[in-house]
């Protein structure tokens, strides 16, 4: 009789042991998969978005230059100036950036491609070139893109964009949150970036200075050859997801800026100071 305890004792040691084993197996198998995910979300949310960005075509922002000159942020450039630029004017490599500030795949683009960026354009080997979108809005329904949009526009004005940028990022609700939509969320997280926050920001955002310009913007992605968010071209090539053969990564658009910039001299040319904003025409 007490051997046949014991032996139960073992059977049933024994199969505890087993289920603690597999269940750190099913651990170590749902880590991977998450780690995976965060990587290969990237691409698969880039999917989603250029889904929702083609199915939106119905609801294409009116083109603002039919009811006259638009107030743009100051030191914007480009046709129509709907472009903000981030680094050294004379880098040797420009980095084109469209990105909606509600998509969630822009959102894992900047968790793992922000340091990267911002680290070349202290470098003087890009200047990155932002073109802030606004289709979620009305794929999703809300005004959060349109209202980061109008807000980052102000932060450009008080020389604060680049910040504020990020910022905004590190704080991205879902998709479906339009926590950007309200104004005060807004003005809360330009309170993290140092100097921004004052009368001339904030009436900025609650009045919506740059609406027609954020209109503009969104007109000029409508009629580009780019229907997803983030789109990411190096020196006009596209390098998001990929770049020919190779994704993507810190290490491999490191490895594309400098082959691009080699022979170069970085960029040493820091932008103006902003002024206020100045109206342009088409």
């Amino acid at each position: 009789m007490s051997e046949k305890n014991t032996a139960g004792k073992r059977t049933a040691r024994e199969r505890l042991i087993q289920e603690r084993e597999a269940q750190k197996s099913r651990d170590k198998r749902r880590r991977t998969l998450i780690v995976a995910s965060a990587v290969v979300g990237v691409l698969g949310l880039a999917a989603v978005a250029g889904v929702v960005a083609a199915g939106s075509g119905k609801d294409k922002a009116p083109d603002p230059a039919a009811s006259g000159p638009v107030v743009s942020p100051a030191g914007t450039v480009g046709e129509g100036k709907v472009t903000i630029p981030v680094g050294m004017t004379d880098a040797p490599s420009v980095l084109t950036v469209y990105e909606d500030m509600r998509c969630p795949a822009c959102g894992a683009f900047e968790k793992s491609m922000r340091a990267t960026i911002n680290k070349l354009e202290k470098e003087g080997k890009i200047r990155a070139e932002y073109h802030l979108v606004s289709f979620i809005d009305n794929a999703v329904k809300g005004n959060g893109s349109k209202y980061a949009a109008n807000a980052l526009g102000c932060s450009q004005d008080a020389g604060k964009f680049h910040a504020y940028h990020d910022v905004l990022f590190e704080n991205q609700p879902g998709e479906q949150d339009d926590a950007f939509g309200q104004k005060s969320n807004l003005l809360a997280l330009a309170g993290k970036v140092p100097g921004l926050r004052g009368a001339g920001f904030d009436t900025c955002v609650q009045k919506e200075k740059y609406a027609g310009w954020v209109s503009r913007v969104q007109a000029d992605f409508d009629k580009s050859e780019y229907k997803a968010t983030p789109t990411v071209l190096l020196n006009g090539t596209p390098v998001f997801p990929q770049k020919g053969s190779e994704q993507i990564s810190p290490q491999n658009l490191t490895k594309w800026v400098d082959e691009a910039n080699k022979g170069k001299s970085v960029g040493t040319v820091a932008p103006a100071a902003p002024g206020a904003g100045s109206p342009v025409g088409r």
